[in-house]
């Protein structure tokens, strides 16, 4: 289960990029009541969205030329410039190299073999997400690509993630987990799912929990969103939709079938 006791490869930060910062700030806050916090001036439009008090995502203006607005998630490197390195040996590109982010920590934007972006955080003050797994926040990171096996050597490589391959109905669904933890199911953050059309770009799906899945898809429309994948139930997992905001970024909403249990203390 994802947890803020951040390990290599946990994903361990979480970013949007929008065209209208203050749009999106809404948006979110009517969906999942969220409060948005401005990072200051010193931070160049970037700022958090807090649940319960707790950083739980942030939010930034668009600052790459040609990008579209999107979800990103930042995974846990004790060596940001290692990482990026070890992206460029493994196939993949360096979108941003590798620069302190203030006091905070030092990241880079990169992006993997198959095409999607990710980023790599190294903490200093600032260690990560305050609140996952709760309603409300990041419970699961999903990586959409058309090439499974090649994602999962890529990622193996950097990370050293562990995989599972489990048969759902129409496909085979990767179960993701970091190196770190002796029990591989407690490990687990996120997984991998192959294309559903050959039109799709490969990317990284954010899910969040909340205690209502339905009531957050109406809250999306409401609010100017989109539906992607309408509510539909998973046995023994819960049930979730798959969403779009205003400005096209996608993100998920899953309310889970049991509460996970507590995880062990991991090492590493």
């Amino acid at each position: 289960m994802l947890t803020t006791d951040f390990v290599t490869g946990a994903p361990c930060w979480l970013d949007l990029g929008s065209p209208n910062t203050e749009g999106a700030a809404d948006f979110y806050g009517g969906v999942f009541g969220w409060d948005h916090r401005s990072g200051g001036d010193e931070a160049g439009g970037y700022g958090f969205f807090q649940k319960d008090g707790k950083n739980v995502a942030a939010l930034g203006p668009l600052t790459e030329e040609g990008a579209t607005s999107a979800w990103t998630v930042y995974f846990h490197t004790l060596d940001a410039d290692a990482a990026a390195k070890a992206t460029e040996q493994g196939g993949g590109t360096v979108r941003v190299a590798p620069f302190d982010a203030m006091e905070a920590g030092r990241m880079a934007c990169l992006t993997d073999p198959c095409g999607a972006e990710f980023a790599v955080w190294q903490p200093a003050a600032v260690k990560g997400l305050e609140k996952v797994t709760d309603p409300g926040s990041l419970c699961w990171a999903e990586l959409h690509v058309g090439d499974p096996t090649a994602a999962k050597a890529f990622y193996r490589g950097l990370f050293g993630w562990r995989s599972e391959d489990v048969k759902v109905p129409g496909m085979t669904y990767t179960v993701l987990s970091t190196a770190a933890g002796q029990d591989q199911q407690r490990a687990s953050f996120g997984g991998v799912v192959p294309f559903r059309e050959p039109a799709e770009k490969a990317h990284w799906l954010p899910y969040f929990e909340v205690p209502d899945v339905d009531q957050a898809v109406a809250r999306t429309e409401g609010n100017g969103g989109s539906v992607l994948m309408p509510a539909a139930d998973a046995p023994d997992i819960g049930r979730m939709a798959w969403l779009t905001d205003p400005y096209g970024a996608a993100f998920a909403v899953i309310k889970s079938a049991s509460p996970p249990a507590e995880p062990a203390p991991s090492s590493g």
